[in-house]
């Protein structure tokens, strides 16, 4: 049998790691590898890269459509035919006859690792219609996207820190050693983080653990959870008092709300926020010195920061800091990518919020979409606009949002549901339809959302490394007929792309400052047509040849086109460091860098008033702090049907510091309860002194032990889904974003047997809500 070799970026995770995969002659992947020949990752491989050959053939994974049966089990649709007329009917009888909003929208994060996914998702929501939007944003990097909206205009301006330039690197709730990075797509993040201090610079870590990367870094700072925003404020308020803070020339003339932001910081004083925060004053004086010292130094903040009651204070006080050192769009500092298929001279509206609420808690929209953690109302709740049926999109909220058995029960009472996945998971369990989309092999890769966060300019097309099966329709088919089924249209789906392709070109050849301002669309839709052979090409093509480092439809001639990339640069092309750009980024109403937008001011009072408050968990002994933790063979609840992927390090396990073990009488491998306000689980204990005192960690992602699954190896190595004791009532705000950290919970031994092994039966579920009662009416 022969072989052969095919390159793609991997579609696992942020990093945009090129691979080298060698396929048999049937297609099956037989090898994989680092793509040396990568300008960006430069053949570097992470377990979850490597074992996508696993997961390609994956025999769990669906290659066609199920449809539900009336008794709930899931059989094989007649054909795609037949499951897609399913969909049409199903959201037509419901939108009919409970009008648009009845109709929701949940988007997993795969849909951001997809090509499909951002072309077709926005068009599937306007085609509904509806209000009723959800995403995994808002159990993860919302507080980005709303910071970086007021702070800048643009909510898709997230200022990443120029790794391989800085020299000092100040990390917040971040573990790129385990999660490979995230909204700053950096393959070999370790590699990057140990060229920093070999050319002399300092890299320091704050966490409630010590993680790994904590671990590599030259100083790791305990914080207690949810206390970020008060070391932030200390940090800016020692910058002001110190007269550290500066107006950097590159932005003179560009900050709007210094004055505002100085007096707002007053309060939080070092000596004020160290017994909160648990970080002595003269540490956070020192970080604020050693940050203001040094040449170029850049300050980044992740899912720690982001889902905690203050994730949106924490995100603005990270760019704030990156401002006040001179450090935002400089060389070193915080920079702005510039993706090659991101038209600069399209037209931005400045960012706003609350343009509607939900109908059950009022919670406003952001970014187009409402929290997920009121979802479970949205469908619990009768009245006009009750959520009657739901379309899933490459998500498993089950597991992935706050107080997860909730939202389980509440999916049983939708009268229609389909889900785009490909396996049948504690989420698509309760699907009428489910979709599967191809193979990664099938499927064409192009980065359309992550390439924005990326380090360097860099762009990768991969195509399908081995043709669809016959009859087989690939990602953006089974979307774009979503689309029409949203619509309520019976149109062939191909007549969507060629509307938003007219209407681009269209927009595009009436924009001043376009490289094709002035020409015709028609001629500029048939040069789409000469140079690319599927639809979804065409798009891709289009939007790289109008991008900033494109041909202009012939404008150019050195420029980029998808062709050019596909056969010259087949590895990727580097396009060069980070470039300062924040003239092109910048869409503010005022025009400004606005350092204290009022609604931040606002919640900033609401910072203030807790500081001092009185914490009821201080005097329950048992009471402690629960945060979530990164494995570095998983991402989120994907891969856990992987066998490589499940061994090893990645335990579920509830760690806790050696100290609050011995004072509860906690022994290695016991089992342990943990209950919430919200819920109750039970987890086999882990001593570590790598988690502070007061602190305990459970992984997400993992509770797989749900009946209607079709996950195997998953289910052998269930775990427990920390989201039964996350708290679907506690949001920050401004993002709507769940709080996944800083969670009170408290823990009770559970029959511990000879030797700290676990002992004696399943703990009583009466007893455990009858507890759950009694806490929430204290």
């Amino acid at each position: 049998m022969g072989s052969r070799t095919a390159y793609r970026t991997c579609p696992l995770c942020e990093a945009l790691c090129g691979l080298e995969l060698t396929l048999d002659d049937s297609g099956a992947v037989t090898g994989v590898r680092g793509d040396r020949d990568d300008p960006l990752s430069k053949g570097f491989i992470c377990p979850k890269g490597a074992t996508l050959g696993r997961l390609n053939g994956d025999p769990d994974r669906l290659d066609a459509p199920l449809l539900r049966d009336p008794d709930g089990s899931h059989v094989p649709a007649a054909g795609w035919d037949d499951a897609f007329t399913a969909v049409r009917r199903g959201i037509r009888q419901v939108a009919e006859r409970y009008g648009k909003d009845s109709v929701a929208v949940y988007i997993g994060n795969p849909t951001a690792h997809s090509i499909a996914g951002p072309l077709y998702v926005a068009a599937i929501i306007r085609g509904l219609g509806t209000r009723n939007v959800y995403s995994a944003s808002t159990a993860d990097q919302m507080p980005k996207h709303v910071s970086s909206g007021y702070m800048f205009g643009d909510p898709l301006a997230i200022p990443v820190p120029d790794l391989d330039r800085t020299d000092h690197l100040l990390m917040l709730g971040a573990n790129p050693l385990e999660s490979n990075g995230s909204l700053c797509s950096a393959p070999d993040f370790p590699g990057r983080l140990k060229a920093i201090r070999a050319r002399g610079g300092k890299v320091t870590v704050v966490d409630p653990r010590r993680t790994r990367t904590a671990a590599l870094a030259d100083e790791h700072v305990f914080i207690r959870p949810g206390t970020d925003a008060y070391l932030l404020m200390a940090l800016v308020r020692t910058l002001f008092a110190e007269e550290l803070a500066t107006e950097p020339a590159h932005l003179a003339g560009r900050i709007h709300g210094l004055d505002d932001l100085r007096a707002l910081v007053v309060d939080f004083t070092p000596e004020r926020v160290a017994p909160v925060t648990g970080v002595p004053a003269p540490v956070i004086r020192r970080m604020a010195r050693e940050l203001a010292a040094a040449g170029r130094a850049a300050v980044y903040g992740r899912i720690g920061t982001c889902t905690q009651a203050y994730g949106t204070l924490n995100s603005w006080l990270v760019d704030v800091l990156n401002v006040m050192t001179g450090n935002l769009d400089r060389e070193g500092g915080a920079m702005f990518p510039r993706p090659a298929h991101t038209a600069v001279y399209r037209a931005r509206r400045p960012f706003t919020t609350a343009r509607w609420r939900s109908r059950v808690r009022g919670l406003p929209e952001v970014f187009g979409e409402l929290p997920v953690a009121t979802l479970a109302d949205e469908i619990e709740t009768p009245g006009e606009g009750q959520i009657r049926a739901l379309i899933t999109i490459g998500g498993n909220p089950v597991l992935s949002t706050p107080n997860g058995t909730r939202l389980d029960r509440a999916l049983d009472g939708l009268e229609f549901m389909v889900s785009v996945d490909p396996y049948l998971n504690e989420t698509t369990r309760h699907a009428d339809v489910v979709l599967p989309p191809p193979r990664p092999v099938h499927t064409p890769h192009y980065d359309l959302a992550l390439l924005g966060f990326a380090v360097r300019d860099y762009v990768r097309y991969s195509p399908p490394a081995v043709p669809l099966p016959a009859g087989r329709p690939a990602e953006s088919d089974i979307l774009a007929q979503l689309v029409v089924a949203a619509a309520g249209l019976d149109d062939d789906p191909a007549a969507l792309d060629e509307i938003v392709i007219f209407d681009t070109l269209h927009k595009a050849v009436n924009a001043p400052g376009s490289p094709v301002h002035g020409r015709r669309p028609e001629e500029l839709r048939k040069m789409l047509k000469d140079g690319a052979a599927t639809r979804t090409e065409q798009r891709l093509d289009m939007m790289l040849r109008l991008g900033p480092y494109g041909d202009g439809f012939g404008a150019d001639p050195a420029g980029l086109t998808l062709t050019r990339l596909r056969t010259e640069h087949p590895h990727g092309l580097d396009l060069g460091a980070l470039k300062p750009r924040l003239d092109e980024v910048l869409c503010t109403a005022s025009g400004h860098i606005e350092l204290c937008p009022p609604s931040f001011a606002a919640d900033a009072d609401r910072l203030r008033a807790a500081l001092d408050g009185d914490r009821d968990r201080d005097r329950d002994p048992a009471a402690m702090l629960l945060i979530g933790r990164r494995h570095l063979r998983s991402n989120n609840s994907w891969l856990h049907n992987v066998p490589e992927l499940v061994r090893g390090s990645n335990t579920c396990t509830l760690q806790l510091n050696p100290s609050d073990a011995e004072r509860l009488g906690i022994g290695g491998g016991d089992v342990v309860r943990v209950v919430s306000r919200s819920g109750t689980l039970e987890a086999v204990a882990e001593p570590t002194d790598t988690v502070m005192a007061g602190v305990v960690s459970l992984p997400h992602g993992w509770g797989h032990d749900l009946s209607g699954t079709r996950t195997e190896v998953a289910r052998q190595h269930a775990g427990v889904n920390v989201n039964a004791v996350t708290d679907e009532r506690e949001i920050d705000p401004l993002s709507g974003t769940a709080v996944f950290n800083g969670v009170p919970v408290t823990l009770h031994l559970f029959n511990p047997g000879p030797g700290g092994s676990p002992g004696g039966s399943p703990p009583d579920r009466a007893w455990c809500e009858r507890d759950i009662a009694s806490r929430s009416a204290q």
